[in-house]
């Protein structure tokens, strides 16, 4: 993109990220009602299936892609949760190499744990964080199948429907966030297009691969981390969150890559994002 720029970036990290550490692996969306909003996302993001609660202590689904693979997962918040502050919302999960310690690295730059780590038979350890300005993720060092033990999760890609193709943060300190997570990560962020009053966009790269970005809160919006799923069509996704009791409070926007994007909440009030053409 011509309007791109670049300059030196942040100091490196003193160790070198991993091959997966940085990774986004999983996103989440906590809500109240995983029915109603099954039929929410199946209807506005064609090929989506939510699977039936798996057994365990808490109701867990799935969510199906049309080519066999999953496109993230769904924890129902109970009274408890909500109790302790919980509310519908999603959440990405950043692949780390040791959990506990980059816990205590998070903490001493700032952010908070929301939860201690916990171990998942066959899944991984994973622990809910929050970064300095407050805004939450999961960390998580993942377990792979034991048939399949350099299996890599596929449910971020660029430019595959049903996936999610961009990360992006609205925050209200862009300079401490580039900071925390490149040097936690590995998150390259020297490109960037200048946004006039509204500062800096900042693309996020890992590796040779964009990720997303950050940027200040704008006017009326509110900070936090948004996924945008790419569907093939945005208008036809618009007409599907009206008719299925969901909003759209941004877009359609036309982005430099030509695709148009959405920002709306669903039936439950949890925010989401999605990207594709108009």
């Amino acid at each position: 993109m011509s309007d791109v720029r670049t300059e030196a970036g942040p100091a490196p990290a003193t160790q070198r990220p991993s091959e997966d550490q940085g990774a986004m692996i999983w996103y989440e969306l906590m809500t109240t009602d995983p029915a109603g909003a099954g039929a929410f996302y199946e209807a506005v993001v064609p090929g989506w299936k939510f699977s039936q609660s798996m057994p365990g202590p808490v109701e867990y689904r799935m969510i199906g892609r049309s080519d066999g693979g999953n496109a993230g997962g769904v924890l129902k918040i109970d009274q408890a949760m909500i109790d302790h502050g919980a509310k519908p919302i999603w959440l990405g999960y950043v692949c780390v190499d040791d959990v506990d310690a980059i816990v205590s690295e998070i903490l001493r730059r700032g952010g908070k744990a929301l939860m201690a780590g916990a171990d998942i038979p066959n899944v991984g350890r994973i622990t809910m964080v929050t970064d300095p300005q407050g805004y939450p993720f999961y960390v998580m060092k993942p377990t792979p199948p034991a048939s399949d033990p350099n299996a890599k999760s596929d449910v971020f890609s660029p430019d595959a429907e049903q996936r999610v193709s961009w990360n992006e943060l609205s925050t209200s300190d862009p300079a401490a966030a580039r900071k925390f997570y490149g040097e936690l990560f590995g998150w390259g962020s020297d490109e960037f297009m200048d946004m006039g009053e509204y500062g800096e966009y900042r693309f996020f790269n890992r590796g040779e691969t964009r990720i997303g970005a950050l940027c200040g809160i704008m006017p009326g919006g509110e900070g936090g981390w948004r996924y945008y799923v790419r569907v093939p069509s945005i208008s036809a996704s618009i007409e599907a969150v009206k008719a299925n009791g969901g909003t759209v409070s941004i877009g359609p926007h036309q982005v430099p890559t030509g695709d148009h994007i959405i920002i709306g909440s669903d039936p439950q009030g949890a925010t989401f994002a999605l990207v594709g053409k108009l």
